[in-house]
């Protein structure tokens, strides 16, 4: 892997680089954030025990019109304000400090590039964010504050009409941003030097082809675990293939490239800015130390599975049938609460 660092750090040193970026849930699992596949810390996995008549229900517009509990008990999780960046979302940042960074199209929900300071012109948040929310009827808007206070007490509801709130996450039978495809119209007749796909398993579309849309004179580089999608069925001989941690590969691309110092800058200028009250709405959350952060995706988890037991215990005192009706009636029982999840 080293002589694949070796030739990436050459390029991105180069004259008139331009670097765009996919990213996925790998780059955030350092932060704390559980993927949503991984054995141990995968939410599905444990989402799974609400009898969810498929995995990904949690994230399915009809359903959650149904029975928007599942969502809630993973929101409460996953709301932007409990998990610090992570070096790879602040070396993104730091593309954009040395005017190479060109876009940064995200799959994920959690906010993070934006926290580390990334500009929103450089984001594409293809499925959506916490940002803003609306109601799934009238679609009047909330603002973030009202509906975090509501969400503490229950089922957030529009003020409006009474129907249910959500926020502007993109969920299954839902159109993505226009934004989304509008750039990317724009972004895959460009040339750039490098494209690096991180911690993503290329399986959701229309996400997925992306990197195999860009120009055959971009060199494609995969900072994975696993060797995904077009890596694996369609390789280019230009590809740079690293499998391993994303952030354990950008520390060693940083030291090649000579800005270790530079990051480090802008990870701890990150963490007091994140730290002073009032921003990104993290006043009234414990920051964790970075070397904690490895572990918390773990306990997030289990966070979850033992809010989806505590409604299990309630089905079963009642003596009903496990069925989906009955397990979301005992679900409603359960308080959504920040201190029933302490890290």
């Amino acid at each position: 892997m080293d002589a694949k660092l070796k030739e990436l750090a050459t390029l991105i040193k180069g004259r008139d680089a331009k670097v765009i970026f996919f990213v996925g849930a790998g780059i955030s699992t350092n932060c704390g954030i559980p993927d949503f596949r991984s054995p141990k810390t995968g939410l599905y996995s444990n989402l799974q025990k609400l009898n969810l008549p498929f995995p990904e229900a949690v994230f399915d517009i009809n359903y959650f019109k149904k029975n928007p509990k599942a969502f809630y008990t993973l929101a409460e999780e996953m709301y932007p304000g409990k998990y610090l960046p992570s070096k790879f979302h602040y070396f993104i940042r730091l593309c954009q400090e040395k005017n190479i960074l060109k876009r940064c199209y995200t799959q994920n929900i959690d906010a993070l590039e934006r926290v580390a300071g990334v500009h929103e012109d450089f984001i594409v948040e293809a499925h959506g964010s916490f940002a803003k929310v609306h109601c799934i009827k009238c679609g009047t808007e909330m603002d973030s504050v009202t509906w975090k206070k509501l969400m503490k007490k229950g089922i957030p509801r529009c003020q409006k009409c009474g129907s249910y709130v959500k926020p502007d996450i993109v969920f299954f039978g839902e159109s993505l941003p226009a934004k989304f495809f509008e750039l990317w119209e724009k972004d895959r007749k460009d040339d750039f030097t490098v494209a690096i796909v991180a911690g993503t398993s290329l399986e959701v579309y229309p996400f997925a082809v992306l990197p195999a849309e860009i120009s055959s004179r971009t060199t494609r580089v995969l900072m994975n675990r696993e060797i995904c999608a077009d890596f694996e069925d369609c390789p280019r001989k230009s590809d740079l293939v690293m499998l391993a941690d994303c952030d354990h590969t950008i520390t060693k691309l940083v030291d090649l490239l000579g800005w270790h110092d530079d990051l480090e800058k802008l990870i701890q200028e990150g963490k007091k800015l994140i730290e002073s009250p009032g921003t990104f709405a993290l006043e009234d959350t414990t920051i964790k130390n970075e070397e904690k952060n490895v572990t918390k995706a773990e306990k997030t988890s289990k966070a979850l599975a033992k809010k989806v037991a505590e409604a299990e215990k309630v089905v079963s005192s009642q003596k009903t049938d496990n069925s989906v009706d009955d397990l979301i009636k005992g679900i409603e029982k359960i308080e959504i609460k920040g201190k029933d999840a302490k890290k």
